[in-house]
Order: structure tokens, then sequence, then C-alpha cells
């Protein structure tokens, strides 16, 4: 069996709407990407806390429809286009998509990932290349973090340049629970993870079930303020979210850290870090431990004479 995807590409204010047009119209699924992705001005671009759907595209937005091979394409179109009310259907093109062993191809997409000096990612499909190395198991899935970022690669370089037997670890924004877990085989004590989207915090849990990290205590925002480590401060604060959430939790995360404590925070452009580092300023003094791809991790530790108190987190 084949298919054809349809390709538009369209102002930001539209995007999101004319991909529900689209799939409302019989298109089969559709995904949204930069049309300026491989060029200079390609962006980065992750969904953040109380982005509207507007928000979360880029200013020129391609949409890509994948509808059966026979079905009319330009019905389909010019259908979503009224549906939102368009002055007139955009132009668009055609591509053909054959069929495949979807399984295999995904499969074949994601080989193990070598992390700092001694830590392999790797998916259930694939042997550990070094069995004797900080080996994790995590297969792509609905939460971010499975090493391949920057980010996540930054924050994980940082945790195991400093390990911390039986110290505790707070990883603010876990997702998939990478983080947690890698603090978990370095030797952390107490762990906790927190994260605003429920399907993270499950995904999270079962990874960490499944690489025998157990332990590690996996909340959303208001069990997190109302279970026991409400007023807790940890050893190691790491947050890899992205810099305009980041600014916002400055006096939350801040608070979070015990005296003489370490905060890290990832997600952060090059060109962002001093405005990030700005909004810490009045509670820890941050700076860049290391860049990759345009991304950076900051650090800074917090002295015992200017610990805030700590701060609990609203529920989104």
């Amino acid at each position: 069996m084949s298919w054809t995807e349809v390709v538009i590409e369209i102002a930001r204010d539209h995007a999101e709407a004319l991909s529900d047009a689209l799939m409302e119209a019989g298109a089969l699924s559709v995904s949204v990407e930069d049309a300026d992705e491989g060029t200079a001005d390609e962006k980065p671009l992750f969904g953040e806390p109380g982005m509207t759907p507007t928000e979360a595209a880029w200013d020129r937005s391609r949409v890509v429809a994948l509808t059966d091979v026979d079905a009319d394409q330009a019905a389909i179109v010019a259908e979503a286009a009224a549906a939102i009310k368009l002055p007139s259907a955009p132009a668009f093109t055609t591509r053909a998509v054959d069929d495949a062993d979807w399984v295999r191809l995904t499969q074949s997409q994601f080989e193990p990932i070598h992390i700092g000096k001694n830590i392999w990612v790797v998916p259930s499909w694939h042997d550990a290349p070094d069995p004797s190395a900080l080996v994790l198991e995590l297969d792509p899935g609905l939460a971010f973090g499975t090493g391949s970022h920057p980010t996540t690669r930054l924050c994980m370089e940082w945790l195991e340049a400093h390990p911390a037997p039986g110290k505790t670890v707070l990883d603010y924004g876990c997702g998939s629970g990478i983080l947690a877990m890698v603090a978990s085989k370095l030797g952390a004590g107490e762990i906790a993870g927190v994260d605003i989207d429920p399907q993270a915090i499950e995904s999270a849990r079962a990874n960490a079930v499944r690489n025998d990290c157990a332990q590690i205590e996996y909340f959303l925002p208001d069990q997190f303020a109302q279970s026991s480590h409400a007023q807790q401060r940890y050893d190691t604060v790491v947050a890899n979210i992205l810099s305009s959430p980041l600014k916002l939790m400055a006096p939350m995360l801040s608070g979070r850290v015990a005296p003489g404590g370490s905060l890290i925070l990832s997600g952060v452009l090059e060109r962002q870090a001093e405005e990030v580092a700005a909004a810490y300023a009045p509670f820890i003094k941050l700076g860049v431990w290391a860049e990759q791809d345009g991304w950076v991790a900051l650090h800074g530790q917090l002295g015992s004479e200017t610990a805030p108190p700590p701060r609990t987190p609203r529920a989104e």
C-alpha cells in the first residue's frame, strides 16, 4: 500500500487550525514542521508551559498531511481551508510515500547513544555496546529525554562529572526521567522528579522500573506540593526545560537548593544564557558550565548565607 503526503507552507497563525481542519477533511495524520529547517533561519522550538497552540509553531510553518494515494488531495485542502475561513485554498505540493516495514524503519533510526565518558542510552531492541558501562534502556516515546538532544546530554555529562553518592537530587521537568535515572545509577540517595505532563510522569515511572531505579519518586506539581518533599531542599537540582519557564521559576528552583548544593539548568540557547543567569542572580550566581551545538548548561553553587526559603510550585 502507498500514500501521498500533501505539503503546505503557511503562516504561523494558521498552522494549528489548518492541521485540525485537514484531519477533519480526511487526512490520516498531520504534522507541523519548521519551513526553514536546514537553513540559517531554522529555530529550535519545543512546547513551553503556558504556550497557546498558535505560539507553539514556527513563523513559517510547513504542514504535512498524509492521505490515501487515491484521495482527492485538492478537495481535502480546499475543504480544510474553507473550514478555517481562509480566503482561498493554499498552494500545496505532493510526494509519494511507499509502503515500508515501519517498525523496523523506526527502530533503525535509533541506535545506542554514547554520552560523556561511560554512559550508554540503549533502545530495547539493541544490546548494550559496553555492558560494564552505565547503561540506561530507554525507547523513544511520548516524553522528552532520550539523550539525543544536546540539552539532555549536557545535564547527563554534568551529573557524571559530579557524582554524589548518597546525596539528594531533584529533577524538575523530568520528562522521560532520564536525568533522575542517571543520578540513581551514580549512587544518589533520595531522588524526586517533577513534570507538568501526566504522560511524562507515567513514562518516567515505567522507565525507572525497567532500569532498576524504582526508588525514584515522580510527581505532578500539585502532588509534589502535597508530598513530604514540599519543603525539602536538595543537594542537586537539575532542570532541563526552556529559558522562559526557567526564568519564571528562578525563585522556586533556587529555593529548592540546599546550602552548598548545586543548581544545573539547560534548555538554554547560548544567546539566552546571560538573561537566564540574570533572573537567578538575586538567589545564586550561575555561569556556563559547557556548550553543545548552540545550547548551554548553566551551573551555580548556593552559599549557605544566601539560601532562599523553598517555595512550593503551583500546579499548572
